[in-house]
């Protein structure tokens, strides 16, 4: 079918577009800036903050661009005195109603309120009144609310509700006392909040932030007796650097361990290293289970919002779940225990820090399946955001950095870990292993394609061994349902499921740099990190997890073999059914 086109004119130039798009996209594809707020596109386009209004000839009153969609002949324009005016007026009053710390704030120099205040030229506040005060709610060990930074342009709703299927927070109450909360006003602690933080990613303000852990940080790597380690995720090279104004993607590794090392830390290690290791886990555990037709599909495990999610909402396929830990806590476990005795630590001593792309690793990291002796197998996690405030404190100029090497002897890893990162990565390592475990072959078609890219939801039939084994990788917990609910009522028969709770992977993580709406509409920020994180594994001398010399040697000295009772008692856990609501531990 022939799509329709209208012929509009915006600010005095004529404009072809499809029929049914809107003024907001007309404009943009003119190159006509229109300010926005609360659209977040394809995910909130409600029209809701009214910063994007325009005037459109024959009309009375102001139409709303992001909503209002073009018709033939239409004359817009968007950068009237009125139109100026009462964007003017639209913001002064938003901003009166919230706080103004912008000095101490987390989102100082990132915040879309901040860049429009300065674009307008808010100098003053022209409504002052009675303002809402609200709690600050930072009993979540992953993610603090800030209600009085909020201007409920409900992004974060729209991301958890359409997103991600949650619907852990909405709009209470009416009027003057509107705000963001959750159901009885809990905290996002006691609610059935994954702490994936996408709504951290989609906030334009500092209204929802990380819960930081940098100053109980500093205190460590301050105190002579502290052996601190520290490691960081793959999607952390690809992320950070954006932080420091260098092009998305960029992958910024050997600087990083650099500021890390200037930063204070005894040893830096790679999480790639965790993630070969988990590899070396569950690859085994899959051949075990695909072997025996014996809990199948088997789902990863190394989520922890995708974890919690499964124990809220799926209990039932528990049993499926790998019982693998997740890469940096496998790797903190091997720290406190392989790596502590080879160096002659002793293991109360070592501080264990994990550099995460991720939100829900705070929360994962006080799990009480995650200790070995009462030993958290990890002390301390901090984001992508929180390693780039610390070196911004250190006063280091990142970009002028030298290059160094991750420590040994735990520092060296596969391409095959790298591509954790990214959605379907984990599963695309998993299978290179399984497939040489099952045809007891090295075989050379490491690649697996077919669970590559951007879609939320990707299905393949892969052969191994002249079996069909069939696969599917799901990133973003809409996905995850759809694919659950096929698994629940027997319409898939899938093997092997990859499940990442944000959409994308870590590489797009609740922890990552912070993107505005604008950046979102125009750039694919998850291709751009995701390509960096398959360029790292196609330049690997080695690609399969079970190739690497450091497993080798780590099962040779430590853990014998996958799957050994040692490595169960080290690398593996359970989960149980959980509660979505608290609501008797809360009144």
């Amino acid at each position: 079918m022939d799509k329709e086109f209208v012929t509009l004119t915006i600010d005095d130039q004529k404009v072809k577009v499809e029929k049914g798009t809107t003024i907001l996209q007309a404009a943009k594809q003119a190159g006509i800036d229109i300010p926005t707020l609360c659209f977040l596109k394809e995910i909130n386009e409600v029209g809701d903050c009214r910063m994007c209004i325009v005037e459109v000839e024959g009309r009375r009153g102001f139409a709303t661009s992001c909503i209002q969609k073009v018709e033939e002949g239409m004359v817009v324009h968007t950068n009237t005195p009125n139109v100026m005016e009462a964007r003017h007026t639209i913001l002064d009053l938003i901003i009166s109603n919230h706080a103004k710390d912008c000095l101490t704030c987390t989102r100082s120099g990132n915040c879309e309120l901040q860049e429009l205040a300065t674009k307008f030229n808010i100098s003053k506040i022209e409504f002052e009144g009675e303002r809402a005060e609200h709690k600050i709610d930072d009993k979540s060990p992953s993610i603090v609310r800030d209600f009085n930074k909020c201007i409920l342009c409900r992004r974060c709703v729209a991301t958890c509700k359409n997103v991600q299927k949650i619907g852990a927070i909405d709009c209470i109450n009416r009027g003057f006392d509107s705000c963001i909360s959750t159901v009885g006003d809990l905290s996002l602690n006691d609610v059935n909040c994954t702490f994936c933080g996408q709504c951290i990613e989609a906030c334009p303000t500092g209204a929802l932030h990380e819960k930081e852990t940098i100053d109980e940080l500093w205190v460590k790597l301050k105190d002579p007796d502290a052996i601190v380690l520290v490691q960081t995720a793959p999607a952390v090279r690809v992320g950070l650097g954006e932080e420091f104004s260098m092009p998305i993607g960029t992958n910024v590794t050997k600087k990083m361990v650099t500021a890390l090392k200037r930063l204070g830390f005894d040893k830096v290690f790679d999480t790639n290293t965790g993630a070969d290791l988990t590899i070396m886990e569950e690859a085994s555990e899959f051949v075990e289970r695909f072997s025996e037709n014996d809990n199948l599909p088997m789902l990863t495990s190394c989520c922890p919002a995708w974890i919690k999610f499964i124990e809220s909402y799926y209990p039932e396929l528990l049993p499926n779940l790998s019982s693998c830990k997740s890469p940096h806590q496998m790797f903190g476990a091997i720290l406190k225990t392989y790596y502590a005795k080879k160096e002659g630590i002793d293991p109360e001593k070592i501080y264990t820090v994990s550099v995460m792309p991720c939100t829900a690793k705070k929360f994962e990291r006080t799990r009480q399946e995650m200790k070995n002796k009462e030993l958290l197998d990890v002390d301390n996690v901090i984001t992508t955001r929180e390693l780039a405030r610390m070196i911004k404190q250190a006063n280091i100029d990142f970009n002028k950095l030298e290059d160094s090497e991750f420590d040994d002897p735990m520092g060296e890893a596969t391409g095959a870990g790298a591509i954790f990162g990214t959605t379907g990565g984990v599963m695309e390592a998993a299978l290179r292993t399984a497939q040489d475990k099952l045809t007891g072959k090295d075989l050379e078609k490491i690649d697996f394609e077919q669970v590559r890219g951007g879609e939320g939801i990707k299905r393949a039939t892969v052969n191994i061994a002249g079996k069909d084994v069939k696969v599917v990788a799901a990133s973003g917990l809409a996905n995850a349902r759809t694919i659950l609910d096929e698994i629940k009522s027997g319409k898939a028969d899938y093997q092997f499921v990859e499940i990442m709770a944000c959409p994308g992977g870590c590489v797009m993580g609740g922890g990552q740099p912070i993107k505005s709406s604008k950046t979102l509409s125009d750039t694919d920020v998850r291709r751009l990190r995701a390509d960096s994180l398959y360029s790292i594994d196609e330049k690997s001398t080695i690609r399969k997890s079970h190739e690497s010399p450091v497993m080798k040697k780590l099962y040779e000295e430590f853990l014998e073999e996958p799957g050994s009772y040692r490595a169960h008692k080290l690398l593996h856990t359970h989960y149980s059914e959980r509660e979505k609501y608290k609501l008797e531990e809360t009144k």
